[in-house]
């Protein structure tokens, strides 16, 4: 079933989601890495106008570009994708070990849901033949007409109910089947179903479990990348409000002839607000051996006045770490709060087992005294067939808590973030329908080894 759920749609949207993050990263990386460029410009010119001769003039350039000061907003950008990216990653894990949840629920569904058409069928059955042993009592006059109808009653009941568990569990193959993306056939009956995978050893100490959704929840992880972006954007906003746009540049080559037009040139620059280091080299595309050569050095400037709004900016930056920090506060508490209910819950699911556990040994002594009153001539079949049908209604009971509590521990190890899709290994596949196409075959990250 585990190689299922990975074709699944919402398996198959987790893996995009992580890939798309993967992508803007590597993006990132590139706009913050060393660009090249080349041009060309060409230029014809008459003057003057009435006498004048065209002079034609071309030149092609070579541009090279990176940012190197550690404010770069370039690099600001990388720093943002990879938080990004592991926030990705924890979604990532987080999605499929919901999935595998999902999974496993619906699995269990489709069990509970086999032995309730099970017990309905033996139900119905014992009611017909109750209502056999009243329509010949009535014969003889032994019961009165309302014990007929009160055995007829039951037996439409337990019809009833037999037609809703034959609903229930076609419902059940049509939630797994959506959940898997393609329709399945499970199992005939629910001894053909196997138990489910249980963690219910590891959850013992409810400070680890804390401690361990704290490093591992994405809500939290999402938050904290949330935080680290609303400080950046804290520390670029007060760097935009204190440090100048400066920009050094220097030239050397033929810097200008007699008509003020540029040799052969080779130019570098840094801007210090953005920290890209630039770099350029001009060849014109004529005779230059006349230009006389030099070297130019520049430092340009530009000082905000009046109305840059830069120090609201920083205001408004402050702001957003507060809430980001406060969003993270909120992650952690919510996160608190599931960890301990689903806590909680294991432990009313173990307490309810032990309960069930003892239900059921009682049904199985009801069932041996009244096959021992059958023998002895003290009691009917019908009460001996009634005692095992409460037998297997406890069974069924215990069953299902013995399932409530391995789901309450998957559902735990998913809020703490250590449920291992892997778990679910051990699950018997449902089958896929032999009349729906076979699902396409596409590698998965964890297929390959890599894991986010």
């Amino acid at each position: 079933m585990l190689a299922g759920l990975r074709q699944s749609p919402g398996w198959r949207a987790a893996d995009l989601s992580y890939r798309a993050a993967q992508l803007s990263l590597d993006s990132a990386r590139t706009r913050a890495g060393l660009s090249l460029s080349a041009g060309a410009n060409a230029a014809l010119v008459r003057v003057p106008w009435e006498n004048g001769a065209w002079q034609s003039s071309g030149t092609v350039t070579l541009s090279a570009g990176i940012s190197v000061l550690p404010w770069s907003p370039a690099l600001e950008g990388v720093r943002s994708a990879e938080r990004a990216l592991g926030a990705a990653a924890t979604d990532l894990r987080s999605a499929r070990a919901s999935l595998t949840l999902q999974a496993a629920q619906a699995y269990a569904g489709a069990r509970s849901a086999a032995q309730a058409l099970a017990l309905a069928d033996t139900g119905a059955a014992l009611s017909a033949r109750v209502l056999e042993t009243a329509q010949a009592r009535r014969a003889q006059n032994l019961i009165p007409e309302e014990s007929l109808l009160q055995s007829r009653g039951a037996l439409a009941q337990a019809q009833a109910a037999q037609a809703q568990a034959a609903r229930g569990v076609q419902s059940a193959a049509q939630s797994l089947a959506r959940l898997l993306g393609t329709p399945v056939t499970l199992p005939g009956t629910a001894a053909e179903f196997a138990a489910l995978p249980t963690l219910d050893g590891a959850a013992t100490d409810e400070a680890a479990l804390l401690a361990r959704a704290a490093a591992a929840r994405p809500e939290i992880v999402r938050a904290l990348a949330g935080l680290a972006d609303a400080q950046a954007g804290l520390a670029a906003a007060r760097l935009d409000a204190t440090l100048p746009d400066l920009t050094a540049a220097v030239q050397a080559g033929q810097l200008s002839d007699a008509q003020g037009n540029p040799g052969r040139l080779v130019s570098g620059s840094l801007n210090f607000k953005t920290g890209v280091l630039g770099a350029q080299v001009s060849l014109p595309l004529r005779n230059t051996d006349a230009v006389p050569s030099g070297v130019a050095l520049s430092l340009t400037g530009t000082f905000p006045l009046l109305g840059s709004g830069r120090p609201q900016a920083a205001a408004q930056a402050v702001l957003g770490t507060q809430q980001a920090a406060l969003a993270l506060e909120n992650a952690r508490l919510g996160v608190e709060l599931e960890v301990r209910t689903r806590f909680s819950d294991l432990q009313n699911a173990r307490g309810a087992l032990s309960a069930l556990q003892l239900a059921q040994d009682q049904a199985a002594v009801a069932l041996q005294s009244a096959r021992a009153r059958l023998d002895a001539g003290l009691g009917t079949a019908l009460e001996v067939a009634q005692a095992e049908l409460n037998l297997a209604q406890a069974a069924q009971a215990l069953d299902r808590a013995a399932q409530d509590r391995a789901l309450s521990a998957l559902a735990l190890a998913q809020a703490t973030g250590e449920l291992d899709p892997a778990l679910l290994g051990s699950l018997p596949p449902a089958l896929p329908n032999p009349s729906a196409p076979a699902p396409s075959t596409q590698t998965l990250p964890t297929d390959s080894g890599a894991r986010p």
